[in-house]
Parts: structure tokens; sequence; C-alpha cells
């Protein structure tokens, strides 16, 4: 498996992590398959999802995989008054990531990032680990630190 940007930073950083890879399969994954794949609670899977306001601000929110993006709540933790998925199709261009393999850590620019407050609780969340087929497994806080990011009440 070759190193990603995210397996790179992590390791210069000195952060504990593991990864679990699973199989890829045709198309992509939505995340309760990717959880059920790693044999991971979907809460626990938390999918990276990137946006851009309406003044083209990017933020990154992280939400667990059972649960969707509360838009309104990024909106105001943006300071914009709407916020919408970065299409698919431009998401590489933005992040460095493509998509089903967007990971919070090492995209091409840092940008602001909220994790739902969720994570805040458990001792290790997944995240993905920059390509298809590889999840991180860290702790909620180092992930918080290594990318400056804040835990919020992002999902709904």
């Amino acid at each position: 498996m070759r190193r990603t940007n995210a397996i790179r930073l992590l390791e210069r950083a000195g952060v504990p992590f593991a990864l679990h890879k699973y199989r890829v399969q045709d198309g992509e994954l939505d995340a309760l398959s990717v959880a059920r794949l790693i044999g991971a609670e979907p809460g626990r899977l938390f999918k990276t999802l990137v946006t851009r306001s309406d003044a083209g601000t990017i933020a990154v929110f992280c939400v667990p995989g059972d649960h969707q993006l509360d838009q309104k709540a990024a909106a105001r933790l943006t300071g914009a008054k709407k916020v919408a998925l970065v299409p698919r199709p431009s998401l590489q261009g933005v992040t460095g990531y493509i998509p089903g393999g967007c990971s919070p850590i090492g995209m091409k620019k840092a940008f602001p990032t909220w994790i739902d407050e969720s994570a805040r609780d458990r001792e290790s969340i997944f995240v993905s680990a920059g390509v298809r087929g590889v999840q991180i497994e860290m702790s909620p806080e180092a992930l918080i630190e290594l990318i400056e990011a804040s835990f919020a009440p992002v999902a709904t």
C-alpha cells in the first residue's frame, strides 16, 4: 500500500494510529458500507465533507457515517448564509483527494475544519487515509490537534 499524505503527516508528527484496509469494489461505497467492511460501529467512522460557502470559502466537516451534515449549523460556523458540498468532480482539485478517499488530514491547503462533537466521547474514530480502501483509526483529540480543527455540533 502506498503511503498517502495523511499517513506521512501522522508518522512525521508521531501520532499513534492504526490502518484498517478493506477491499474496494466496483463503484464507490458509502460510509455505512465501509464501516461494515472494517467492522466498525457506523458512529465511529467519520466521513469528510468539503463545502463551499455562498461567499466562495471552503470549509471541511467530519460527521459520523450514520449522520448527515447540518448545513445550517455549518453555515453559522463559517459565517456564511449557505454552504453546499463541493461537487464531486471538483473535489480532487480543491483537496488533492478523490471522492471516496478524502481525508481531513493532508489536504492541499489547510481549510477551517470542524468535527462533530460526538467524536469527543470516543476513545478512537476512523477517518479516510486519503485513498479508497484504507481507514485511519486514531484518537479524536489527536486529530483535532494535528489539523487544528474544532469540535462542534455539525451532524443531523
